[in-house]
């Protein structure tokens, strides 16, 4: 396979933000998006997923989190697509359990072409640190509508908030790595009946 590397910028009113991915990289992460506990938790998506993230990130924090929130999965979203080609000879679908302590979730993706995002997760409080729980929703729809994946995000247990965050952003990780992944049986091919993704 060629390099599978991509950068996009957006730039709003809201926010400027420019993300580089690479999907064959070695699980590095360069991150400056003024959203602490969000940093940590792409430092995971880079970590377990082995891709190689350079993320720079200027939102409207004086109002709050959310536009820089939505406007990183969205642009994470597109550079993904980018980078990710026609998707001949890649496994496509990935998934992953992972627990930290009492939690555990499932995150599942499907590099199908159709945006989908079905998440299932009660967190156990509003917030961590500053940042609203309800925002990891509108990062990862951000990410699917542009991605173009179905994405499935289930907690399956836990009771401290940050445990139920970190176990579902290295499931994501896990799963994008799995799913990313050339797999040598389908070099070449497309991995549809279809023909195309």
């Amino acid at each position: 396979m060629s390099e599978r590397i991509a950068t996009v910028t957006r730039d709003t009113r809201e926010t400027q933000i420019t993300v580089t991915v690479d999907l064959d990289g070695e699980g590095r992460l360069v991150c400056e998006t003024g959203v602490p506990f969000l940093d940590h938790m792409l430092d995971q998506v880079a970590r377990h997923g082995l891709i190689d993230l350079d993320i720079k990130a200027v939102g409207d924090l004086h109002i709050d989190d959310h536009h820089t929130v939505e406007d990183l999965g969205i642009t994470l979203g597109q550079a993904f697509d980018q980078a990710i080609g026609d998707k001949r000879g890649i496994r496509r679908y990935g998934h992953a359990y992972v627990p930290l302590d009492e939690a555990l979730s499932r995150v599942v993706v499907d590099f199908s072409g159709r945006p989908g995002l079905f998440m299932d997760v009660d967190f156990t409080r509003s917030a961590i640190g500053r940042l609203d729980t309800q925002l990891f929703w509108e990062f990862f729809q951000g990410f699917v509508n542009h991605a173009r994946v179905t994405l499935h995000v289930d907690n399956l247990k836990g009771f401290n908030a940050h445990h139920q965050a970190e176990t579902i952003f290295k499931a994501f990780g896990r799963a994008l790595r799995m799913a990313v992944e050339p797999d040598p049986r389908m070099a070449g091919q497309m991995p549809s009946t279809k023909g195309c993704l």
